[in-house]
């Protein structure tokens, strides 16, 4: 039931101590087989198809009440750790919908999405047209259960400060002033999908629940200007043959901004910090991810300069 290929992923992993219910890889792992049969007793689940993953869950097709669904098994991580608050607060407008929920074992029922018809099926920049319009449906008032963008300001400081030669300074020393002047003029919190991309929307099974839903929320309080970096930095493989890739990734920037009635230079400056900050990240990191460090930093200076 759990594919070998989540277990490679997943096996040797430390815990994530920032989570609220840190477990490392291989103990998550050991006892992933038995909160799989506790839930589907708990929530009178049949198996009804191969198990899939992603990066960090098992989900399971399953038949809830004669109906189709899916019981998502995480491995805990901070970014997860509150996606099923995020869920209920949006109730299937915009985003896949929760059926039940089970917090402390980083378990959650879903409603089945096509998983044969990710976003990406479709050209980027439709795409980008479909996330701006997502970014309108998932829009609601921030909460004080979720963690803020300026909650998370004071690590990445620490981190541009010691970039070091992870980046170029200049870039390193640019983050940080535009982080600082970004919090200081933020408008009131939203509650934000930091990581609404096209691989993380799926199509409905039926046309009643219309074309396209968001699923994985990492949720946020900020703005929705520092949610369009992902769309920026996914689908490397077409940026890579776009014949100008600094006028094809600030076009996807500018799609999203102009679909979801964004500020093009906050989105443009979110996006620019947060290029810079997964550069930093890779280098401390994932130092063997040399390729997407140098990624990083061209798409970063692709967005260095304020919109024209």
């Amino acid at each position: 039931m759990i594919p070998e290929t989540l277990r490679a992923l997943i096996a040797g992993r430390p815990a994530d101590e920032l989570s609220a219910r840190p477990v490392d890889g291989d103990a998550w792992l050991a006892r992933l087989p038995k909160l799989v049969d506790e839930h589907l007793a708990r929530w009178g689940l049949t198996p009804d198809g191969d198990p899939l993953h992603g990066e960090n869950a098992l989900v399971l097709p399953v038949v809830h009440d004669g109906a189709p669904a899916v019981a998502k098994f995480t491995w805990p991580h901070v970014e997860a750790d509150l996606e099923h608050l995020a869920l209920r607060h949006w109730d299937g407008r915009g985003a896949v919908r929760l059926l039940s929920a089970n917090p402390a074992a980083d378990a959650l029922l879903l409603e089945r999405l096509d998983a044969t018809r990710p976003l990406t099926t479709v050209s980027v920049l439709e795409s980008c047209e479909v996330i701006g319009g997502l970014f309108r449906s998932l829009d609601r008032a921030g909460s004080p259960q979720f963690p803020t963008v300026a909650d998370k300001a004071p690590r990445w400081r620490g981190q541009l400060a010691d970039a070091h030669r992870s980046v170029p300074p200049r870039l390193a020393e640019q983050a940080l002033s535009t982080l600082d002047d970004l919090l200081a003029e933020a408008p009131p919190g939203r509650l934000v999908h930091e990581d609404l991309h096209d691989a993380n929307v799926l199509a409905p099974l039926g046309p009643a629940r219309g074309d396209w839903l968001a699923i994985d929320p990492k949720p946020v309080i900020g703005e929705w200007e520092y949610a369009v970096a992902p769309v920026v930095w996914n689908r490397a493989d077409v940026a890579a043959r776009a014949h100008n890739h600094r006028a094809h990734v600030r076009l996807r920037a500018d799609v999203v901004a102009d679909g979801a009635g964004l500020d093009l230079d906050r989105a443009y400056a979110w996006t620019f910090v947060r290029l810079v900050l997964n550069a930093v990240w890779a280098a401390r990191y994932a130092p063997a991810s040399d390729d997407f460090r140098g990624r990083m930093i061209a798409l970063a200076k692709a967005f260095a300069d304020p919109p024209a």
